[in-house]
């Protein structure tokens, strides 16, 4: 049951970075932006970090039963808070970057701030996961 689960995230995951990918693109292009941006990496993470992610721990969670572990809801809460908050602080960064808005330095580093929480919820939740992984496996 929570196989499917994993996977229906897998695949939630590529629809949303197909949607960035073509987003990014389309935003540029309205916009006639030449250069790089970081709004480009949006839909990489969501691949990598999301889909492929998700994939993997779909096909672990059929062969150890991850599920079974009591850090598993913690770990998906945590993961799936941090890497959304880290791509919509790469699509706002980048939004920006795109129609050439300059931040104070105040919105700067709120946004800064704000995606490296998302990064410590991202590690946390990895941390938890390898944990996890590491009690399933030593059966």
């Amino acid at each position: 049951m929570f196989c499917k689960k994993l996977f229906s995230t897998a695949f939630f995951y590529a629809v949303a970075a197909l949607a960035g990918g073509v987003f990014a693109r389309e935003f540029t292009r309205f916009h006639r932006f030449e250069g790089n941006t970081v709004l480009f990496t949006l839909h990489v993470h969501l691949f990598m970090m999301g889909m492929l992610f998700f994939l993997v721990a779909g096909l672990l969670e059929k062969q150890f039963q991850l599920s079974a572990h009591p850090l598993m809801r913690p770990f998906c809460l945590c993961y799936h808070i941090g890497l959304l908050l880290t791509v919509a602080m790469l699509a706002i960064r980048g939004t920006g970057e795109v129609m050439g808005l300059s931040l104070s330095r105040q919105a700067a580093a709120a946004l800064s701030g704000i995606s490296g929480l998302g990064h410590i919820f991202l590690s946390a939740g990895l941390v938890l996961f390898f944990l996890i992984l590491r009690k399933r496996t030593a059966r």
